[in-house]
């Protein structure tokens, strides 16, 4: 399979066409006219043209070579487009072989003969079929009055009026038969100009939906080369060159997974079902290929889906399932662990309590509050309540956060808030962005406390015009995170912290999905740890 062809547009061929009968006309015009004036200066050629008024000849020689020369060069290009023109062209050149057929003896000549040429071609060039044939009219009447003068004013007899006539009868004929062959060929041209047309139509309108398909697709060569494809695919591969720059770029630089995958399918014709990462961005795409056949070289088209919209789904369906069991165990877990918490309460207010039975009932207390805290993680991750927007200038709302930070804990720690972004606004939830920012700065506290012995966090707000968002960093002065669990971060009940329940952070990346927002986290050049929030930024 080829590229695919570019369409000429309907209407254009019709008058390129005419354009190029004309053209040849013209030339067919200078030829003569040169030819003419040639044959005069032959001495050999003198007693056939030109023997009855050589200065006549050789004046309407030279005019018809100039007019020539005067239409190629200034207007040859417009003049098939008017049919009055057309009449003027063909009466001048009527009147000069006339004149010329006069000065030569007539229809003895022969010249006369040359007009049939004109004829025809009036009867192909001029739209107008009522005006070709008053061409042929006109021609008929310059044979016959030309030749009524030279019978009058000469000794040709009247016997030469019966060759003119049939010369003005052939004239008519040649002028019917072209018409009708022209008829018919407009016809076919305006036949094939309309399936041009529709063919330009469909093809106009597979390049819009093939462009916007959400479906990457791309048609790669034997070489690897993609040769084509539409915006999906540029947006999924590399989003930051344009389409127009992507035409024959080796599929390597776009992925080494999928130039992998293309070619264990051209070995095995195997289709590799799994996810995989195409750019920097984290995207995963999951490719499917089908063999063109029947072209000059091996072909493959490629078809990219994001990958990520299916992960969500499942994702959704994981927590529903979460949410419908947290539902059926909430009831059975909690009136439980509130006795057993209630109970401890009261035998740890004991007096005559041991000081080894005391330590043994502070471990029921906190375990009981481990567990409560589970079950309240889950309850919150299982609702996915619908979040209730809200436009927030966040250096007014962060005054406000601070206060209630700290009024909320009995052993806050420091918390330090730079504004890099003064007029930073966004549309966000106030009460899940500070269950997120509660949930953050609480492990920021504690990992920096582990690390440092000092009790710190420090929230960053700033805004990256550019793209149109806000970002809130909040660092802490821990050891960070290992690289084999980045990737895990975010997944539920992953935690290293003795202790932890594992869905803190699971929590917040839920919850910044619901308000259109993303969290990851970021390790500094300083040692640091940051995790990251962006959010739209509202102008």
């Amino acid at each position: 399979m080829s590229s695919p062809a570019i369409l000429v547009p309907p209407g254009a061929m019709g008058s390129e066409q005419n354009l190029l009968l004309f053209r040849i006309y013209l030339i067919y015009r200078t030829v003569l006219s040169v030819v003419f004036l040639l044959l005069i200066t032959i001495p050999a050629s003198r007693q056939l043209v030109g023997a009855q008024n050589p200065t006549l000849y050789i004046a309407v020689s030279s005019v018809f070579l100039f007019s020539n020369i005067a239409l190629l060069g200034v207007v040859a290009a417009r003049w098939q487009s008017s049919n009055a023109r057309l009449v003027l062209l063909f009466s001048v050149d009527i009147v000069c072989i006339t004149l010329l057929s006069d000065s030569s003896g007539g229809m003895s000549s022969g010249l006369p003969l040359l007009l049939a040429i004109t004829v025809a071609s009036s009867a192909v060039l001029i739209s107008n079929r009522t005006v070709a044939t008053l061409v042929a009219a006109l021609t008929v009447l310059a044979v016959l009055g030309d030749t009524l003068r030279l019978i009058s004013t000469t000794d040709a007899g009247v016997t030469a009026l019966f060759p003119a006539g049939l010369l003005g009868l052939l004239f008519f004929i040649v002028s019917g038969i072209v018409q009708l062959v022209a008829l018919r060929l407009g016809r076919v041209e305006a036949l094939a100009s309309e399936r041009a047309s529709d063919i330009y139509r469909l093809q106009r309108l597979n390049e819009q939906i093939v462009q916007n398909m959400q479906t990457g697709i791309l048609l790669v060569d034997s070489q690897n080369r993609a040769r084509v494809l539409n915006a999906a695919a540029g947006r999924l591969l590399d989003p930051s060159r344009p389409i127009a720059l992507e035409q024959g770029r080796s599929l390597t630089d776009y992925s080494d997974a999928l130039a992998e995958r293309i070619e264990e399918f051209r070995r095995s014709g195997r289709q590799v079902g799994s996810p995989f990462e195409a750019g920097g961005d984290g995207a995963e795409l999951v490719a499917r290929f089908h063999s063109l056949e029947g072209g000059e070289e091996d072909q493959t088209l490629v078809f990219l889906e994001d990958y990520r919209p299916v992960a969500a789904y499942a994702q959704s369906l994981k927590l529903s399932s979460l949410g419908r069991l947290a539902a059926s165990i909430a009831h059975e877990i909690r009136n439980p662990l509130g006795a057993i918490s209630h109970a401890s309460q009261l035998l740890n207010e004991s007096p005559t309590l041991a000081p080894d039975d005391k330590r043994m009932v502070d471990m029921v207390l906190t375990n009981s509050q481990r567990v409560n805290d589970i079950v309240e993680s889950v309850l919150q991750i299982s609702r996915r309540e619908p979040p209730k927007l809200e436009t927030l200038k966040l250096v007014e709302w962060m005054s406000g956060y601070s206060e209630h930070y700290h009024s909320a804990r009995d052993n806050p720690g420091k918390l330090n808030i730079e504004y890099v972004a003064p007029t930073a606004c966004v549309l966000v939830d106030p009460e899940h962005l500070q269950r997120v920012l509660d949930n953050l700065v609480d492990n920021a506290m504690r990992h920096s406390e582990l690390a440092t012995g000092e009790c710190s966090a420090e929230l960053r707000i700033r805004v990256d015009r550019k793209k149109r968002e806000c970002v809130i960093d909040v660092y802490d002065d821990g050891i960070g995170v290992s690289e084999a669990d980045i990737p895990r971060l975010f997944e539920p009940f992953f935690t290293r912290s003795q202790g932890g329940s594992g869905l803190g952070l699971y929590l917040c990346r839920e919850l910044c999905e619901l308000n259109q927002a993303r969290i990851a986290y970021l390790p500094t050049t300083e040692g640091r740890s940051r995790f990251q929030i962006t959010i739209e930024h509202q102008e």
